[in-house]
């Protein structure tokens, strides 16, 4: 009920409410399917005891063996997108597209952070509980630090690309954003396979990494209704 004297087109337009929520029948089909190839291939790895898989030296082999300018310092500039603070403030971005007025984008950057970071967490449990020893060091075009599965680096170039495509979304125009999404994925991609590029992943260490992110994305997005509500005023139009 409105107070005495106050119509209610005067009740204040910018009180937040849960966004459009979106279909969880798919988002937890793709959580599931991904949550289950991540689970295969790591107790894949466990019962192997971390040893690769014939197609993954073959892999790494055919690598090292085309080791070359300047394909070796593209690759080396590439990986090094996927670590350190750059994923940070690219999450910071795709949170500030994401966010609506001062407020909503304070709620959309802190939980496209804990996104990441929860993320990086998972993925440094894992890695410290599988233990897999990564390829000879003989093999490395690069210094890599811990333990191989699931690469951290594959794992965090895709929560980024999900996080900038998640704010870039809710900005722009279908078309583009469906562009920047297609760029995202590439740029994810390669991230990844920079890692076997330069010696210091396995293949599967790669894919299990992209698993667990997608898993991880599409949980995230179930709950993004709740933890970014959008103001019940009118929205802001999406840039050009």
């Amino acid at each position: 009920m409105t107070s005495p004297g106050r119509s209610p087109a005067t009740e204040p337009a910018s009180r937040p409410v849960p966004g459009p929520r979106p279909r969880t029948g798919p988002l937890l089909a793709v959580a599931a399917v991904c949550a289950t190839l991540f689970a295969a291939a790591a107790v894949t790895v466990s019962v192997h005891h971390g040893a690769p898989f014939a197609p993954e030296r073959v892999a790494v082999h055919w690598s090292v063996a085309h080791h070359g300018e300047p394909a070796l310092s593209l690759a080396r500039a590439l990986t090094d997108t996927g670590t350190g603070l750059i994923p940070y403030l690219a999450a910071v971005l795709g949170g500030l597209l994401a966010g609506r007025g001062a407020r909503g984008r304070i709620r959309a950057v802190a939980y496209a952070v804990a996104v990441l970071a929860v993320g990086q967490a998972i993925r440094f449990g894992l890695m410290r509980l599988l233990i897999r020893p990564r390829p000879p060091v003989a093999d490395w075009a690069q210094y890599a630090s811990d333990y191989a599965f699931p690469s951290g680096h594959a794992t965090t170039a895709v929560l980024v690309a999900g996080i900038l495509a998640w704010g870039i979304a809710r900005r722009a125009r279908p078309a583009v954003a469906g562009t920047w999404c297609a760029v995202l994925a590439v740029w994810a991609a390669g991230v990844g396979l920079t890692r076997v590029y330069l010696g210091v992943h396995w293949p599967v260490d790669v894919l299990a990494g992209w698993f667990l992110a997608v898993a991880l994305l599409a949980l995230a997005l179930l709950l993004e209704p709740y933890a970014v509500p959008r103001p019940s005023g009118c929205p802001e139009p999406p840039f050009p």
